[in-house]
């Protein structure tokens, strides 16, 4: 049907259902029904998990509770991984945030300009740990590392114990859920394509988009929707970096060998 067929239908002028169509109207349960029965949508488990859809569409996302104190563009990035059914990262220096612990992530945090923007930053990688482990369907995560980045010590100015316990924490937790891995880089592949720097890859279920975040390390981070190349680019990318890391099995035991290292 049209936008003239359905507006006639339904006796709107055509530019309310452009504005609804467009995500620039909420849309009311009434309004939503008709809509439904116009379009032969009868199943009442249907029109009931699309009912559901619409009252969390007028809900405050969670993450909205930091806009002003971290960039819209890192705050856009965390809206898209909340409904992710796959995440796949790659990083060169940093413990990705939703593998960090609270220590970690405090730590490195300490150089940030002030005390309210580092407690900022520290709960929202803390709340989108939680928020991802209370979903009904949590997505799966796939994690590549540099080796570089299991074998800097962070925090041994403060703790010596922080990093060791991050690394461990890493290991449990992949050999604890079947829906995460992890895979690191050692340093005798020597360069790669990862040295150009981290990003995330954002997939999703039905016929939504991939969405790309290239991580800025000293200039704007960036994320790219819909049709850009980038997106196919660092997909290959990716695959590329998998055939240069060690197997699952040998990634963890090489992080639980470092931690001990650093242990001693």
């Amino acid at each position: 049907m049209t936008q003239e067929q359905v507006a006639r239908a339904l006796e709107w002028s055509p530019s309310k259902l452009i504005r609804v169509e467009g995500g620039k109207n909420a849309i009311t349960r009434t309004d939503l029904q008709a809509l439904l029965m116009t379009y032969g949508v009868t199943s009442e488990s249907r029109q009931e998990r699309l009912q559901a859809l619409a009252r969390g569409a007028r809900e405050r996302a969670w993450w909205s509770a930091y806009k002003g104190e971290v960039s819209d563009t890192f705050l856009a990035f965390v809206g898209y991984a909340a409904g992710a059914s796959y995440i796949r990262h790659f990083h060169n220096a940093l413990v990705p945030g939703l593998l960090q612990t609270r220590e970690y992530a405090e730590v490195f945090n300490t150089g940030m300009v002030s005390q309210i923007t580092r407690s900022y930053a520290v709960k929202l990688r803390m709340q989108r740990q939680e928020e991802l482990a209370k979903r009904e369907n949590p997505p799966r995560q796939s994690y590549i590392l540099d080796e570089a980045v299991i074998r800097r010590h962070v925090g041994i100015r403060t703790d010596p114990a922080i990093m060791p316990n991050q690394l461990l924490h890493i290991a449990d937790r992949a050999e604890r859920d079947e829906l995460l891995t992890v895979r690191v880089i050692p340093f005798s592949v020597g360069a790669h394509l990862g040295v150009y720097g981290p990003f995330t890859l954002l997939e999703f279920d039905g016929d939504l988009t991939d969405v790309l975040y290239i991580e800025g390390m000293g200039a704007p981070s960036s994320l790219m929707t819909g049709d850009d190349q980038r997106i196919a680019d660092y997909r290959a990318n990716f695959e590329v970096l998998l055939e240069e890391a060690l197997p699952p099995e040998k990634s963890l035991e090489m992080i639980r060998q470092v931690a001990e290292e650093m242990m001693d």
